[in-house]
């Protein structure tokens, strides 16, 4: 009986020993996996910091992936490469993707030079060679647009498609640029910025957002934030020269734009995928992430662009 209670005491402690073991190695493997992950994770919502050279200032940009092709995101007046974060994990996932903080802007450097859109669109070549991408589609957030639109007419062979997000493909109203002109040329021109921005931020918005919008005016000095609202006011950059690569507009709807705007846009880019958006502000990508991530790719593949990763 002893005997036999002693076999049945190391039987069961055995089973204990090997059970224990495996909860050991399933611990284990889940850890692996999820610092795994995280690593993985971490690696792409940060990239990698690079600097390339126009005029002999330096112009930041992060890049994700590798590639010959890229989606090349290029943000709007005042704003810099952050206000991509929702686009980057999910568009890098497909393709290779290039961050850019336009010169005056964010991490780059900001001398005192005039900042147009012929210049924004020398900078985005620069980057490309130095990231060593010789074709991109080309995201263009507001004041990215006209850059992304400047850059197609000096380098139509880089250019393999262009994505307008709530940006303009015409003039924009001359009352409006003079008095917002009037107000960034003045002492309180950050003040101005702040209540602009929010003022564009969607109805959904949350506070955080707004804040965060609304922050990266503070980031430019005024002679860069001046300079570059009137690159954007410059008439020579609004002429009917046709864009004849895939374009998609995605818009917020709202008194901006006018009830002709799609068929000024068809005007200028007959290859045209017109999108206008309801309870999104300007800063739509933004407040909508996963839809706008979304038509982006929709894009892509519709229009076979980019080689998948």
């Amino acid at each position: 009986m002893r005997n036999k209670f002693k076999n049945c005491f190391h039987a069961t402690r055995t089973v204990q020993i090997e059970w224990l073991l495996m909860l050991v190695l399933i611990f284990c493997v889940a850890f692996i996996s999820a610092t795994t992950a995280k690593a993985r994770k971490s690696s792409v919502s940060e990239g990698k910091s690079h600097h390339a050279t126009l005029d002999g200032s330096r112009i930041h940009y992060k890049s994700y992936g590798k590639g010959r092709e890229a989606i090349v995101l290029i943000h709007g007046w005042t704003c810099n490469l952050d206000f991509w974060r929702d686009q980057i994990p999910d568009l890098s996932k497909r393709n290779r993707v290039v961050a850019i903080d336009l010169p005056g802007h964010g991490q780059s450097d900001k001398p005192q030079i005039a900042y147009s859109m012929d210049l924004f669109a020398r900078a985005v070549d620069a980057v490309m060679r130095d990231a060593q991408v010789e074709r991109a589609v080309l995201v263009g957030h507001s004041m990215g647009t006209p850059i992304a639109r400047q850059f197609y007419r000096k380098y139509p062979q880089k250019t393999l498609a262009i994505v307008n997000v709530d940006g303009p493909f015409s003039p924009f109203d001359k009352n409006l640029i003079g008095g917002l002109l009037a107000g960034v040329r003045g002492p309180n021109y950050k003040e101005v910025g702040r209540q602009t921005f929010a003022a564009m931020a969607g109805p959904n918005a949350s506070p955080e957002l707004k804040e965060r919008i609304v922050a990266a005016f503070i980031n430019p000095p005024q002679h860069v934030v001046v300079s570059a609202m009137e690159g954007m006011a410059d008439e020579s950059i609004w002429g009917p020269d046709k864009i004849n690569v895939p374009v998609l507009a995605i818009m917020a709807r709202g008194p901006f734009w006018a009830a002709d705007t799609e068929q000024i846009f068809r005007s200028i880019a007959p290859n045209l995928d017109f999108q206008m958006w309801d309870g999104v502000g300007h800063f739509l990508m933004m407040e909508k992430p996963k839809q706008f991530n979304n038509a982006v790719l929709a894009f892509l593949d519709k229009n076979s662009l980019l080689k998948k990763n």
